[in-house]
Formats: C-alpha cells, sequence, structure tokens
C-alpha cells in the first residue's frame, strides 16, 4: 500500500456481533442453509461495499496469493473479494454450529494420526494457529481424545462475551479464551500448570502484538511481512513440544491438520533474534502451503504487509 502507515488491526475494532451471529444460526437451525445465505449475503455485500480497507485488503492479499502461488487460476477481481467475504460468513456460522457440536463430524477430516497419538499420551502442549478457516471444529479431537482441553489466548476485549457465547452453545466445551492483551509472568505460569495437566494453549502466529509488542519480519506470498514473536517467546518458557493446526475447507466439509512445529523452541543467548526470526520464516512457510490449499479461508481484512509494528530486522 502506498502513503502512510496502516492502523494497527487492533484498531479497526470487531464488528462482529453475537446477536446477529446467534440470529442467523436461529435462522439456519429452523429452516436450512440455503435460507441462512439468503439473510447473510445482503450482509455480506453491504459490509464488502462500507468497509474499504477490508474489502482492499482482500484484494491485496488474493492478489498475492495468485501471483505467488496461481491457486486462484486468474487475477482476482472484486468477485473474487466479494466471494472471500462470502466464505467469512459460511465459516460463523461453522463456527457457532461447532461450539454447540452440531456440525456433522463426518464432514470433518483428521489429517496427522500420527499426531494424536502424542496427544492420547497425556502430553500438554503449545499449538500455533492462524485466522485460518474454522479452528473451532477443532474440537472433534476432544471425541477422539478424553480429557483434550484447550485454552485460547485472544487480543480482543470480547473474549469473555464470547466464552458466554461458548457456554450458552454447549455447558461442557473444552475451549476457553482467555485475553491476553500483554503476557506477563503470572500468566505464564497459570499456562504452564495447564500444559503440565495434560492440557493445551493455542496462540495465534499471524497478527502482531498490540503496541509495545515485537515482531519479527518473514516473507510471505513474494514479500517481507511482520509476524508476532509471542509464540516462539511463549513455546520457549513452557518448554514443551510445539503443533500447528489449521481447519479449512475441502469438499463439502473442512480438513484439519495438525502437525510437528518443533520438539522445544530453543532461544540461545546469543542468537535470539536469529532464532526468532527463523521460526517465523518457518510459520509462513507453512501459512503459505495452507493459503494454497484453501484460498478463501485467510480472515485477516487489514493490510497485513503494511502494519505499524516493532520488528527486529535481520542483520
Amino acid at each position: 500500500m502506498s502513503g502512510a502507515r496502516a492502523r494497527h488491526w487492533a484498531d479497526i475494532g470487531e464488528s462482529t456481533s453475537v446477536g446477529g451471529i446467534l440470529l442467523l444460526c436461529a435462522v439456519h437451525r429452523w429452516l436450512g442453509r440455503w435460507p441462512f445465505r439468503i439473510c447473510a449475503y445482503p450482509v455480506v455485500l453491504c459490509h464488502w461495499l462500507a468497509n474499504a480497507t477490508a474489502r482492499q485488503a482482500s484484494l491485496e492479499y488474493l492478489r498475492r496469493l495468485q501471483a505467488h502461488t496461481g491457486a486462484l487460476g486468474a487475477v482476482p477481481g472484486w468477485r473474487h473479494s466479494l466471494r472471500h467475504f462470502a466464505m467469512f460468513a459460511e465459516t460463523m456460522l461453522d463456527k457457532v454450529l461447532a461450539l454447540g457440536q452440531r456440525y456433522p463430524a463426518a464432514r470433518v477430516r483428521m489429517e496427522r494420526q500420527d499426531v494424536l497419538a502424542l496427544v492420547q499420551s497425556g502430553q500438554g502442549g503449545l499449538i500455533v494457529t492462524a485466522h485460518l478457516g474454522c479452528l473451532e471444529l477443532c474440537q472433534v479431537m476432544a471425541d477422539q481424545v478424553p480429557g483434550f482441553r484447550l485454552t485460547a489466548l485472544v487480543h480482543t476485549a470480547h473474549a469473555e462475551r464470547f466464552n458466554r457465547l461458548i457456554r450458552r452453545l454447549d455447558a461442557g466445551s473444552r475451549v476457553e479464551l482467555l485475553q491476553v492483551t500483554d503476557l506477563g509472568p503470572a500468566d505464564a505460569v497459570k499456562l504452564a500448570e495447564r500444559v503440565a495437566r495434560g492440557e493445551f494453549v493455542a496462540i495465534a502466529g499471524d497478527r502482531v502484538p498490540l503496541r509495545g509488542g515485537r515482531s519479527v519480519v518473514a516473507p510471505f506470498l513474494g514479500q517481507d511481512a511482520p509476524f508476532p514473536i509471542g509464540a516462539y517467546v511463549l513455546g520457549a518458557a513452557l518448554r514443551c513440544q510445539v503443533f500447528t493446526m489449521a481447519c479449512t475447507h475441502q469438499g463439502q466439509g473442512y480438513v484439519v491438520r495438525f502437525q510437528r512445529f518443533a520438539e522445544r523452541i530453543e532461544l540461545p543467548r546469543g542468537s535470539r533474534d536469529a532464532a526468532l526470526t527463523g521460526y517465523a520464516a518457518r510459520y509462513a512457510q507453512w501459512m503459505e502451503a495452507q493459503v494454497a490449499q484453501s484460498p478463501y479461508d485467510w480472515f485477516n481484512f487489514y493490510p497485513f504487509w503494511d502494519q505499524v509494528t516493532h520488528d527486529i530486522r535481520p542483520t
């Protein structure tokens, strides 16, 4: 993007309405998927027309994806961006269905069952995720692995509101959202205790931290982009195994890819910045592989490559 650098993503704000989500889910529950689409798609169109920042960011991402991978098969235009927004609306429905355990489990396929064997052994760990697809459907793991529990770290003031939504949909949910605007020592101790009990902690690796945080620069879809270091700092502090996890559209359902990222995160004192940059670069490569397989499943509707950051630049 030209001109002044973009605002931080957190300044743009959350436009998702819990009440609106519940209303559309009620439409789906009583009338089905197509009536849901009839109700949701005009809202999607209005949002696409009114939100220039999100619309331009969507087009920028899709164009970079096509130029780097050819995944779309054509130069993206407004139809591709509108489809991107529509996919987000469909995924929001699936998120709520997943939280209420009403999404058909038969439509969710798990990859890397060998990694699930490690989960079944009772070992906890850190999961580095992204704003990709419908991560809530990873609760399918809970059906396969008794005792599976997940704490998802989020940078939103709406965390408790969505926790209430989760409890309303499924009182026995094994997923908890934990707001972390600034992860301190006390939080790290609490998370370490959960991992020691065999639980998992999930943190997104594709949004730079709120002001004051640091990020590293790594190539993504053909151009350097800022990535947060929080996942790798937390992984080093927890001293546990680290995985990546995505749940993206495939056919009429989803596929969950749960892969090992590192046995341990090591940040040597003399080469800490280089190690952080290396982990971010590896994560960016993983991200490229996910979006190449499912182009419309990445939901960062802000200028990703042009964020105001506190970067660790490679020397």
